[in-house]
């Protein structure tokens, strides 16, 4: 049976004709107006919104072409069936062409096509409709999500801003120390993070750290590393006195407040501290690959150590490391994200050539840019790092 609430409009002259569709559609379980004529069916159309007009061409005082074109400019979709004797193929056309949805001709043999054409008219007409209410909704979703998109451009474009503001200016001279840097980020925001400052007049402190995962979460972290190098750097010099702290228990502080912090985040760094008066590098590793790698006179290779990733483990502990400074020298710190780049099969092959690329590139970053070809890289599927820190390089 079909909802009662359906309502169907039939307009005919014809009272025998009106009264027979109506009787058999009223059975069917619709619900059935009448009205003999244009003018009172648009009076009844306008009161009662109906879901289906039924109407005949050949009616006094409106012909029924005219009556469909009013209908459609009321209502466009609304579907109307035409039942005429007239037979004329042009009116059939001209009632198609004005949005009909159907047309029978008089005498209705079996008032079964009739049903047949007004339910197969409420379906397609209730079709258009959903996908009319889809396409609303599509457009007020797709609205949404571009409004949300602009809002999380600004957020991304807010949070690049802080990121490149906490970054260092590259290159950067420390006295006899020449710093340059570059970080190519796989999205929008970093995870990949550099620093270098002076700690007070005869230490240098730098690091290079990679934190887990890529975007705006790992891009965080490295708000957070800013934040807790900073201060751990402004309470060292607070009673006016600058303690001599190692690279370790730097690693060690930042293991602590990553894990109190709880973020589901860790970081692979190697932290250093050039002590000026002695010319020494410190320096302490915590999971990072690859090793950082010492060039100096034409020749490179990795500098010792190991560790546990800073964040993981609450027992972690790192180990400090120092070297004699060459007069000559460049130091190479690199994310793992350059792995990616380097040629060969295995980790080890690759770990192989880097020293060698290190060495061809004169141990700066320029060399580094063109023998990595960074200039033309495309989508990276993780950061990229690159710290040079160098004391009299030819």
């Amino acid at each position: 049976m079909q909802n009662p609430s359906t309502t169907l409009l039939i307009i005919d002259d014809d009272d025998v004709v009106r009264a027979s569709l109506a009787a058999y559609l009223d059975d069917s379980g619709f619900k059935v107006l009448q009205a003999q004529n244009g003018p009172q069916g648009l009076e009844l159309f306008d009161a009662e919104q109906p879901d289906l007009v039924i109407c005949d061409l050949r009616m006094p005082q409106m012909d029924g072409l005219e009556l469909i074109r009013l209908i459609s400019e009321r209502q466009a979709d609304l579907p109307v069936i035409v039942v005429s004797g007239a037979g004329v193929m042009s009116d059939a056309v001209e009632a198609l062409r004005l949005g009909a949805a159907d047309y029978l001709i008089k005498p209705l043999e079996d008032l079964a096509m009739l049903e047949h054409a007004v339910r197969r008219a409420l379906d397609r007409s209730r079709l258009r409709l959903e996908n009319r209410r889809y396409r609303e909704q599509l457009e007020t979703a797709n609205r949404d999500l571009q409004a949300s998109l602009h809002l999380l451009q600004e957020d991304q474009d807010a949070g690049r801003q802080v990121q490149m503001n906490m970054l260092p200016a590259t290159p950067c001279t420390l006295d006899e120390y020449h710093f340059d840097h570059q970080i190519i980020p796989s999205l929008y925001l970093s995870g990949d993070f550099v620093d270098y400052f002076r700690i007070d007049d005869h230490r240098i402190g730098f690091y290079l750290a990679d934190v887990s995962g890529h975007g705006a979460s790992s891009a965080f972290v490295t708000v957070l590393l800013k934040f807790m190098t900073t201060r751990l750097l402004y309470e060292s010099r607070r009673g006016g006195m600058l303690r001599e702290f190692k690279p370790s228990e730097v690693l060690d502080h930042i293991n602590r407040g990553l894990i109190n912090c709880k973020l589901g985040k860790h970081v692979t760094m190697l932290g250093g501290i050039i002590d000026q008066k002695r010319n020494q590098l410190h320096y302490s590793i915590g999971g990072h690959l690859p090793l950082p790698v010492l060039y100096t006179g034409g020749s490179a290779r990795y500098l010792e150590g190991r560790g546990l990733p800073v964040g993981l483990f609450v027992e972690a502990t790192y180990d400090n490391h120092e070297i004699d400074l060459p007069e000559s020298f460049s130091l190479t710190l690199l994310s793992d994200g350059i792995l990616d780049l380097l040629p060969g099969d295995t980790l080890k092959d690759k770990e192989t050539r880097l020293p060698q690329l290190v060495s061809e590139a004169g141990g700066t970053l320029d060399g580094l840019r063109r023998a990595f070809g960074l200039a033309e890289l495309g989508d990276m599927p993780d950061d990229i790092a690159l710290l040079v820190l160098s004391r009299n390089l030819a």
